[in-house]
Order: C-alpha cells, then structure tokens, then sequence
C-alpha cells in the first residue's frame, strides 16, 4: 500500500510579498523630499522601498497615488510639529514655539534639509500640475490653521482686537517657507532661529 506523501507548506498564490507599509513610506517620502516629484524616479523609489514593482502598483497604484500619501506622512510625521506647538494655550507662546521647533525640523541630521512642502511642485512641467495643485493646498491649508490660531488668541486676549490674523498668518507661513529655503541651502539651526525670534516682533502686544 503506497504511503501518503507529507502535505507540503501551503503558499498563497497571487499575492504580493507582504511588507512594512510605513517603512516603505517613509523611504518614499525622504526621496521625494530630497529629489521633488520628477526627480524621484520610479527604480529608485521601489529600490528605496525595497519592493517589486508589482507590489508597487499592487499597494499603491501609482507614482502619483504614492506621492500625495507621502506628503500625507509627511504631515503626520517630521511635519507634525506644526500642530503640537499651535496647540499651546497661549497664541503668543505658541508661535514661539513653533519658530523654535521649526529650526530644530529643518535641520534634522536624520531627515533631507528643509521641508518637503515648502517648495514642493512650484516649478513643474505641465503635465504634472497636480502636483503644484496638491501641495498648494497643504500649504495653503497650513496657512489657515495658524490663522484660525492666531484668531482664537485675540478672543482669548492673547493678542489685541482688531489684530489681523489672516495677513499675519501670511506673513509668517511666508517665514517659515524663507527659513526652509535657507536650510536648504547648508544655514544652521542658529542661523534660522535667530530670524524666527525676530520676526516675533510682528506679534502686537495685547492692549492693557
């Protein structure tokens, strides 16, 4: 009587080699930062990624698909900052802070220099407008939340009525897009410090 062969391992057919989402995110993300949209080519992101190019467009679809969810990373990562020093109780204190943590961001030894919104997509070929479409809007959507801060301290008297918030969350998206540029060029955390602290001055002192 012929003996039964032993059941060899099962193996899934047709699936993608499971692998650490987050971690290859966060491998996109740095070259996308360091190289922009163009520059980040699809060989060198799936190398980065350590994943074929089947998972690739299994798990993310496409360069596009991948490009708006590291920027999403970004955000909820290296870019968090920005949140967690606006959620001071103070308004005045938490503009402080955020000049202060944003000279300690953008100089990262571990991270590329600079933000990877700031200048993301302003200069790019037609074909990719979506991309200057889609990182105007983090930026944009930046801008606001600090003014909506910046409001929420003149009704708590942080700041004195009639204290234009809009025009001074401006001025100081306008300050932190400069402070990244310069780290981009090699400033140290001194350096964009120091400019922050200045244009503190900008701040009205609340009335009283």
């Amino acid at each position: 009587m012929a003996t039964k062969k032993a059941d060899a391992p099962s193996r899934g057919r047709g699936r993608p080699p499971k692998f650490d989402r987050a971690a290859a995110l966060e491998a996109a993300m740095k070259l996308f930062w360091e190289r922009g949209y163009e520059g980040a080519y699809f060989e060198e992101l799936t190398a980065a990624m350590g994943i074929s190019p089947s998972t690739f467009y299994n798990s993310f679809g496409s360069k596009e698909a991948l490009y708006e969810e590291a920027a999403e990373f970004y955000n909820a990562g290296p870019g968090s900052f920005f949140a967690k020093a606006l959620s001071l109780p103070n308004a005045r204190d938490a503009v402080e802070q955020l000049i202060r943590v944003a000279a300690e961001a953008l100089t990262r030894e571990d991270l590329p220099a600079g933000c990877m919104v700031s200048l993301a997509g302003t200069q790019v070929a037609p074909s990719l407008g979506f991309t200057r479409t889609l990182m105007a809007g983090h930026r944009a959507l930046s801008e606001k939340v600090l003014a909506d801060r910046l409001q929420q301290g003149v009704v708590d008297g942080d700041l004195p009525e009639g204290t234009d918030a809009p025009t001074l969350a401006a001025y100081f998206s306008a300050l932190f897009r400069g402070m990244a540029v310069q780290a981009r060029d090699g400033a140290s955390r001194e350096k964009l410090l120091a400019i922050g602290l200045v244009a503190l001055r900008a701040l009205p002192s609340p009335a009283g």
